[in-house]
């Protein structure tokens, strides 16, 4: 299979990073364009950080203050809706979800479990390895086209699709994908970054414990669809929740 773009710049960008690629390639640093189990191995090492930063209480301030004074609660609100009560996996992996159905769209090859025209496929850890199975399938899927893998993730704890990286500042998917890794702080930073970009600070504002209007935003930031996961329903719930965690009466 020869589906392959950027493969050498995935590389070096790990090798900066510190990986040990071992002594192939031109340079013997094992940056050769051809990504396998060690490029694989070493991706899955570098990006797990089971010393990330939680995010503080004055940043998670400061980040309701950059959406227009946006309550904390309805921020917080929209974390607990799309990743829980954390931004990571037990490993110290950021949460992704790897979308098959986007790998597709950029390769046009179907391959099993990575890349389908269908969507679906979601498990946690089918060969109870301890990985995530999104986290093996991306490792799989950057061996094939690093650029399309990391794009068809969504990431963080704002579940943020890496194909956003470029609309939202980033210099490359690489430097999105791992800004992912290093801190809670830079996944709030990804969200506020989204929520500009689009113009969807007034529907966020618009969040409250009626589900009706959390429609616009719910649309906006999960597709048509959304009301087939009561996303709306979701969102105002936890907006409940998160006034209750905060302290606040609004």
């Amino acid at each position: 299979m020869t589906v392959a773009q950027d493969k050498t710049d995935l590389q070096e960008f790990l090798l900066i990073l510190g990986a040990d690629l071992g002594t192939s390639g031109p340079a013997g640093n094992g940056v050769d364009g051809k990504p396998g189990a060690i490029t694989k191995r070493e991706f899955l090492r570098i990006f797990a950080n089971k010393s990330a930063a939680a995010i503080t209480n004055d940043e998670f301030t400061k980040f309701a203050a950059m959406l227009d004074n946006a309550s904390p609660a309805k921020v917080m609100a929209f974390a607990m809706t799309e990743s829980g009560k954390s931004a990571f996996f037990d490993t110290g992996r950021p949460k992704i979800l790897y979308e098959r159905h986007y790998f597709w769209r950029r390769v046009r090859i179907k391959i099993p479990l990575l890349s389908n025209p269908v969507g679906g496929g979601y498990t946690m850890d089918s060969n109870r390895n301890g990985i995530n199975d999104s986290w093996e399938k991306l490792a799989d899927a950057i061996c094939i086209n690093p650029i399309a893998g990391l794009e068809s993730c969504s990431w963080g704890k704002f579940q943020i699709m890496g194909a956003h990286w470029k609309p939202l500042g980033y210099s490359s998917v690489f430097e999105f994908a791992y800004s992912m890794v290093i801190s809670e702080y830079n996944h709030y930073e990804a969200f506020v970054r989204f929520i500009k970009a689009n113009n969807l600070i007034g529907k966020l504002k618009q969040i409250s414990e009626d589900p009706e209007t959390c429609r616009a935003i719910a649309k906006s930031y999960n597709g048509r669809t959304y009301y087939k996961h009561n996303y709306h329903g979701k969102i105002a719930e936890n907006y409940r929740k998160a006034k209750a965690i905060l302290g606040l009466n609004e």
